[in-house]
């Protein structure tokens, strides 16, 4: 398999790491669109969220609260939470991944 994110949940390419749990991994997007952008995935391949199955509820609440721990992390109180869906939806790698975009709070204050 040639999927990126997969190479990086398995150290095979670097990252700029804020997070990681058993099941999760949280870091730095290279091309941001916000102050603050991070993405979060799951180490287990799944291609979208179009592809998660009754099996994999736990995980996606997993994910989702790794999320709200990295804003914590990061200082920021309000944040956007986004999935792309396809290539339709705007989903540029396939492997689900949340992103987490904020940090404009900080630029008008």
């Amino acid at each position: 398999m040639d999927c990126i994110f997969c190479k990086i949940a398995k150290k095979e390419v670097p990252a700029e790491l804020l997070l990681e749990t058993g099941e999760t991994l949280v870091f730095k997007d290279i091309h941001p669109s916000a102050p603050v952008h991070y993405l979060v995935i799951t180490k287990k391949h799944i291609s979208s969220v179009a592809e998660i199955t009754e099996g994999d509820e736990a995980l996606m609440g997993h994910l989702i609260h790794t999320a709200k721990t990295a804003a914590e992390k990061l200082g920021v109180s309000g944040y956007k939470l986004v999935f792309n869906v396809g290539k339709e939806g705007g989903q540029v790698v396939p492997h689900i991944h949340l992103h987490i975009l904020g940090g404009w709070a900080t630029l008008v204050n």
